[in-house]
């Protein structure tokens, strides 16, 4: 089963400074208890034999009837009974034990009959000792942790950056910056180490300039077409014109007039592909710009003005991106469309279908339409490249109960 982390240890910094310091925590306490263990035992190891030196030495005064010295005695009350009870049954045994409010090393042996006789070692600056250790092995260790993490996260840090950097320019470049580049200085530099950031950074380097390349070429040669199919049909629609009435001068001319409006929208996707359209902007009130769009349109669309607002525009772009939004819902959609005018954001709304998934997930592609719908998908394409001009947000949705929303916020 998968632990779920909280979304603050999501970063690698913090997940790198979360590793190194339970790493730290554990060989500390490792050594620490290491280190305690073996001074500890050594210390105890030397007061036990200190306190059964001094016990033999009691032992021989007392089977020799001389007087007992100082800390030793028969009996004594204040004797652990377990220690009592070893040394009543004929053997020898040390225990340390609180007596007088301090640590003591008691030593007790058999004396005549049923009676124990017993040492006390003063146990205090043996315990003294202990205890500073465990204090300086818990300062040191809790010192070494931070200066390891300190170190840790600024090394991290160091190549979190460079990550960092590198998802800045992917997002750029998604974002149709193709200039954008991470240029990490180690991949110019072939006498320096290579790490996998800057693996990382030459590959992105690498895509970025075989996609630009690839575009650049695509547009080109989608300009270089529609340029040179200008002429010809400027030929061809003017000798439409002169051939007889009938029905086949109709579809001669019909279809004349679809292969120029297909090449004028193929010069107006170079010309937007290219970043060099410039926004004129000028005070326009929204209301009446919606209105006179549809009048110009000649379709059965509903306005609707819940908030007029006068916003700082293009007018001709606007009327381009607004114009191209309602065509494309009484093409591919069904009645009523619905153009809504609240404040900076307009929508436009049809109830057929709906977007297919593919444009509501990435946006309108060029060429490229479903369902059976006639078109060659340039409308929403232009509509888009209109609407960044303008530096307005155009979303694409699909409403709940049915039918296709694009909403056009305007700055």
């Amino acid at each position: 089963m998968r632990v779920g982390l909280p979304q603050w240890a999501g970063p690698l910094a913090v997940k790198a400074a979360l590793f190194i310091t339970v790493m730290c925590c554990a060989l500390a306490a490792l050594l620490g208890i290491l280190v305690h263990v073996s001074v500890t035992n050594q210390t105890v190891g030397q007061a036990r034999d200190q306190a059964l030196s001094r016990l033999e030495d009691a032992t021989t005064a007392f089977e020799a009837g001389d007087t007992l010295p100082s800390g030793v005695g028969l009996d004594p009350p204040e004797l652990p009974e377990s220690l009592r009870e070893l040394a009543v049954a004929g053997e020898r045994g040390t225990m340390v034990a609180e007596h007088r409010d301090r640590p003591t090393m008691w030593a007790a042996g058999p004396a005549d009959g049923e009676r124990a006789l017993a040492v006390e070692v003063d146990y205090s600056q043996q315990a003294r000792t202990i205890d500073g250790l465990d204090r300086a092995i818990v300062w040191s260790s809790a010192l070494a942790i931070g200066a390891t993490v300190l170190v840790g996260a600024f090394a991290v840090t160091r190549v979190t950056r460079r990550l960092h950097a590198t998802s800045r320019v992917a997002r750029r470049i998604s974002g149709g910056d193709l200039d954008a580049r991470v240029d990490d200085p180690r991949t110019k530099d072939p006498t320096r180490p290579q790490d996998e950031v800057a693996s990382v950074a030459a590959a992105l380097d690498s895509m970025a300039s075989s996609l630009q390349s690839k575009l650049l070429a695509e547009q080109r040669f989608t300009a270089d077409v529609a340029h040179e199919l200008r002429t010809p049909l400027t030929g061809l629609h003017a000798a439409a014109e002169l051939l007889p009435a009938g029905r086949p001068t109709e579809l001669v001319q019909d279809r004349v007039a679809a292969l120029r409006t297909l090449t004028e929208d193929l010069l107006e996707i170079s010309r937007l592909d290219s970043g060099r359209e410039r926004s004129e902007p000028d005070s326009e009130p929204l209301g009446a710009l919606a209105e006179r769009v549809v009048r110009a349109s000649g379709t059965g669309t509903e306005v609707v003005v819940v908030r007029d607002a006068v916003v700082e525009t293009d007018r001709r772009r606007l009327e381009r991106v607004l114009g191209n939004l309602v065509a494309n819902a009484h093409k591919h959609g069904r009645a009523p469309v619905v153009l809504t005018v609240d404040g900076p954001v307009v929508t436009v709304r049809d109830h057929g279908a709906g977007y297919p998934e593919y444009l509501v997930a990435h946006g309108p592609q060029r060429f490229r339409t479903e369902g059976g719908s006639k078109g060659h998908g340039l409308g929403l394409t232009i509509a888009l490249g209109q609407a960044e001009v303008l530096g307005a947000r155009l979303t694409f949705t699909n409403s709940a109960d049915g039918g296709a929303v694009a909403t056009l916020t305007l700055r």
